[in-house]
């Protein structure tokens, strides 16, 4: 028989369900959410999905057009969900003068549904941390070396804003059809913690 003068301790299922009433309350958890979420999370949270929409970009002028303008747009029309609560998703144009990364400072907040879950790295805090204040010292210690006169640009995501690194297309795959174009696509490089180098035919 437990001792009732010492406090119970609530079970993760118990404390998950008052977490969940109180953001109910407060108008911030939409009804069906949290089932729809845990039922389409391992189909949702796959690099694939971002790498489908990088391949496309690299083939269709329009989409790129599309993707750059309005994310969230963008992928909805390719048939990928984007959790309401994200209000903008905003796609960065890697070109041969500007560099994109990203970053959470606070977490490890990313576009999950595009990107899939976050890499370990990224939620590491020497990263978080280092990447903003030394983003061109961060990257070279992951392998990516730019030019002395590439301007880096960190994003550092928030509440209700995702990012995406729409990587430069390596030259000598100009020409390919999109579904081999997805397979050269890393999750690295939609972070822009790398770039697509050296890619074989």
């Amino acid at each position: 028989m437990a001792d009732p003068s010492t406090p119970s301790v609530a079970t993760p299922e118990q404390r998950t369900a008052a977490i969940e009433m109180v953001l109910r309350r407060q108008g911030v958890l939409q009804d069906g959410f949290v089932d729809s979420f845990t039922e389409h999370a391992d189909d949702a949270w796959v690099v694939a999905n971002g790498a489908k929409m990088v391949a496309r970009a690299w083939t269709d002028p329009g989409f790129r057009s599309l993707m750059l303008a309005d994310g969230i747009a963008a992928a909805r029309d390719m048939g990928f969900e984007f959790p309401e609560h994200h209000r903008r998703f905003a796609v960065l144009e890697n070109t041969a003068d500007v560099h994109n990364v990203i970053v959470c400072t606070l977490c490890s907040c990313s576009a999950y549904t595009i990107l899939g879950a976050p890499p370990a790295w990224y939620k590491d805090l020497n990263y978080r941390a280092r990447v903003v204040r030394k983003s061109r010292t961060v990257l070279k210690e992951m392998g990516v070396e730019l030019p002395p006169g590439t301007e880096i640009r960190v994003w550092d995501t928030t509440t209700d804003s995702r990012y995406m690194v729409l990587p430069q297309q390596p030259p000598e795959t100009k020409g390919w059809p999109a579904e081999k174009l997805a397979k050269i696509v890393t999750q690295d490089a939609m972070i822009g913690a790398s770039r697509l180098d050296d890619v074989k035919g």
